[in-house]
């Protein structure tokens, strides 16, 4: 879809027309579909080392930021830490497979050839990454890399400065509250690894991620277990 910025702009503003904030998010994911030459798209909140997926396009591109989050391995993991775009242009072969092995291997196994992800925030500080996911490698021209970071720019927005709530029982609350809900539970899940093991925050999430990738499943998974006390860990 060739567009220019002032008609990019039209579009994200007619994807988010009368969203509920909190679904503002999956909006500018499907947003930034439609301009850009990708597949999928997701956005998740970057914290303590943790990804967290807010928002998808579709439950293939959901699962690809669930992926990245278990390993903590991939394009978004390396955009968050350095507050810039990470281009992972190619996932078959080259220097972006070797980078990234395993996310490398499973990605391609869902059909996805390339990655781009970018960064959430300003120069200070980086909140987390919108990653776009393609099925064919491939650069992004220089217009598609202003597109993506155009919606990169509206995503930031609607996660730190849209209005509150104002139905009259969250007023006080900030809609990302809600959003951010399996965020918190997960540090909930490290604190309480932590005191299982005696270990440290890095460490409990590592055996979180290591417990994940086991038996094929989401860290996400295991933390919601881990605080529903449906899964302990017990020190080696």
């Amino acid at each position: 879809m060739a567009v220019n910025r002032l008609s990019a702009v039209d579009v994200i503003a007619e994807g988010v027309r009368d969203a509920p904030p909190g679904e503002m998010p999956a909006r500018l994911c499907s947003v930034a579909v439609k301009l850009l030459p990708v597949a999928g798209a997701s956005v998740s909140l970057h914290s303590g080392g943790m990804p967290v997926r807010l928002g998808a396009s579709s439950a293939e591109a959901a699962r690809l930021a669930e992926v990245q989050a278990t390993l903590g391995d991939g394009p978004c993991l390396d955009a968050s830490e350095a507050g810039a775009p990470v281009l992972a242009c190619d996932l078959t072969a080259g220097r972006d497979a070797r980078r990234w092995p395993v996310f490398a291997q499973q990605a391609t196994a869902a059909g996805v050839r390339a990655v781009y992800s970018m960064p959430l925030g300003n120069e200070a500080v980086t909140v987390g990454t919108l990653d776009l996911y393609r099925t064919t490698p491939g650069e992004l021209t220089a217009r598609e890399l202003r597109l993506a970071l155009l919606v990169a720019g509206a995503m930031t927005l609607a996660l730190t400065a849209l209005p509150r709530e104002e139905d009259g029982s969250r007023g006080d609350d900030s809609w990302l509250s809600g959003l951010a809900t399996e965020h918190d539970e997960v540090h909930q899940a490290i604190g309480m690894i932590m005191a299982q093991l005696g270990v440290d925050a890095d460490e409990a999430l590592a055996r979180l991620r290591g417990d994940a990738f086991a038996h094929s499943r989401t860290a996400l998974d295991v933390a919601h277990d881990v605080v529903a006390h449906r899964r302990r860990f017990e020190p080696a």
